[in-house]
């Protein structure tokens, strides 16, 4: 699957620290396996309808878009609390 990152993602993802080495190795099983369990990519409700999202840490999570069912366009990253206020 092609992954292509929003540039609000990129900023987000300068800011992480520590968080961007996890997110590199979840990325890397997204692109094997986007529906891997460790994953738990999911469909999201609310104001992220029609976006999905995936677990980076226990707190972090990535949220992204299928694009054309072959292009993943991730748009943020962040916290739980943060992202779901």
């Amino acid at each position: 699957m092609k992954v292509v990152f929003h540039r609000n993602f990129k900023k987000q993802y300068k800011k992480l620290g520590a968080v961007q080495k996890k997110f590199d190795q979840r990325l890397i099983l997204f692109t094997r396996d986007p529906l891997n369990p460790v994953l738990n990519n999911h469909a999201l409700a609310g104001k992220y309808r029609g976006f999905r999202s995936i677990n980076v840490t226990g707190d972090y999570r990535a949220i992204y878009e299928l694009v054309n069912g072959e292009s993943a366009l991730f748009i943020t990253i962040d916290t739980h609390s943060n992202l779901y206020k």
